[in-house]
């Protein structure tokens, strides 16, 4: 039988009819799935954007220090390992810094204000941050991962309240050091301080001069005061440490100073400012200023104090040292004070943000950092390094050889309102130094001052 004879047949009809539809759909589905699978192929991936091209994402990085020209490199690696990815770097500075961030954060979290999608913390504010901060996915680091690649400090700095999640990656590891003038240690013929209190304390009252009426004309070393020393309630934090004060609660609400290790530590420090034995005077010019004009044998600072001599006092041949240590005790402990990048809760690319801060933490990053922090940037030396793998990259150098030496033993305390709780430390030393209140009372004062404070920041 054939088609007209099919055509013929009434009965015959509506199946033949039934049957060209069905082909015809078969056909369709078989178009739309060819059609699927060549739109989904990876050459061929239509996302929001224009046309073809990939999705495009935008990350705003507040960066500190580093200036445009030192990041353009190594943010254009990592645009062109991912396409459609723009990163806009911002070299932020350092006054009101942590007010003008925290406030972006804080308004980002109830408003549509726009903030930053990446930017630097302190070791020390944690506490106060942590709320408004993205956690480290196991999938970027694990913690394990974070442990053998950075220094312990950066572990218990950037680690929770719940003890385990991390919510910041070193770039650079900093700390207090000593820095000393070559030219007067040189007078007592000596090429380097010594490593140990004793010692050292010895040789600064060796460097201290004085005029027929007692009067300190050149300091062996900047300690005892507040008003004149740059880093002084960094340096009674360091002096806690060494004398294993428990300074903070797990809750980080409560800074605890009012107990017999705290008053000992500012009994020491002020009397370095008072009496015949004095080392130094509320009178004097500050720490770096004598420094600058050759009155000053030591001073305690981190290592980019460095930048302000050399700019400063070009004519002063000094080096640097690891800070002295307790004979009486075994554990070596030195203050560290430094950044790390964070990432913003609120960010619509958290994911993306925290791969590139762990692509700007790798090796080849952070010596491409410090090799274009030294020629483009034309400092004397970069951000010295954070990882553990690249210490012995600073040893033997100039200024950084210190930070090699005492990384792996430094400490800090999760302060949260950093600048507050310096600021209350040194008004205590200023009371018992100029008003004559007790340590017992002015440590009493200090903590209850604290502790209000960070009942409401750390909470």
């Amino acid at each position: 039988m054939n088609i007209q004879d099919l055509l013929k047949d009434k009965k015959k009809l509506p199946l033949l009819i039934a049957g060209a539809a069905l082909l015809l759909i078969i056909l369709l589905v078989i178009i739309l799935l060819l059609t699927s699978k060549k739109e989904d192929s990876p050459n061929n991936i239509e996302e929001e954007g224009n046309g073809n091209t990939p999705e495009t994402r935008e990350l705003v990085y507040w960066g500190l220090w580093e200036s445009e020209e030192v990041m353009e490199d190594i943010i254009d690696e990592f645009e062109t390992n991912h396409p459609g990815v723009t990163v806009k770097y911002s070299m932020q500075t350092f006054k009101d810094y942590e007010s003008r961030l925290y406030s972006r954060l804080q308004q980002t979290a109830t408003t549509s204000e726009p903030a930053p999608d990446i930017f630097r913390i302190h070791n020390t504010w944690l506490p106060k941050f942590e709320s408004l901060l993205s956690k480290l996915p196991d999938g970027i680091m694990t913690r394990d991962e974070y442990s053998e690649k950075f220094y312990p400090t950066a572990l218990a700095d950037f680690t929770g309240k719940d003890g385990t999640s991390l919510y910041a990656i070193p770039l650079e590891i900093d700390g207090l050091m000593v820095f000393y003038n070559k030219q007067l240690l040189a007078q007592q013929d000596v090429e380097k301080p010594p490593t140990d209190w004793d010692s050292f304390l010895s040789l600064a009252r060796k460097l201290t001069k004085k005029d027929s009426s007692g009067r300190i004309t050149q300091s062996g070393l900047a300690l005892g005061t507040s008003k004149n020393i740059q880093h002084s309630s960094e340096i009674l934090l360091f002096l806690l440490l060494q004398e294993q004060a428990d300074l903070i609660d797990s809750t980080r609400t409560k800074f605890s100073l009012n107990n017999s290790k705290a008053i000992s530590v500012f009994t020491t420090y002020t009397n370095f400012a008072t009496g015949n034995n004095a080392i130094w005077s509320s009178s004097l010019k500050n720490d770096l200023n004598m420094f600058y004009s050759g009155d000053l044998a030591m001073m305690i600072a981190p290592s980019w104090r460095a930048f302000d001599i050399i700019q400063s006092a070009s004519a002063i041949e000094f080096g640097t040292a690891p800070l002295p240590q307790l004979v009486a005790n075994p554990e070596r402990i030195y203050y560290s004070t430094y950044w790390g990048e964070a990432v913003n809760k609120k960010s619509p690319n958290t994911q993306l943000a925290w791969e590139f801060v762990e692509f700007l933490s790798e090796r080849e990053q952070q010596l491409k950092m410090y090799s274009n922090a030294s020629t483009i940037g034309q400092r004397a030396f970069g951000e010295p390094y954070s990882l553990k793998e690249l210490n012995s990259e600073m040893k033997g150098k100039a200024y950084v050889d210190a930070i090699a030496t005492m990384a792996p033993y430094m400490k800090s305390v999760q302060l949260g309102e950093e600048g507050y709780v310096r600021a209350a430390l040194e008004q205590a030393v200023t009371q018992i130094l100029e008003n004559n209140l007790s340590i017992e009372d002015a440590l009493r004062e200090a903590e209850k001052t604290i502790n209000t404070k960070l009942a409401q920041s750390n909470k």
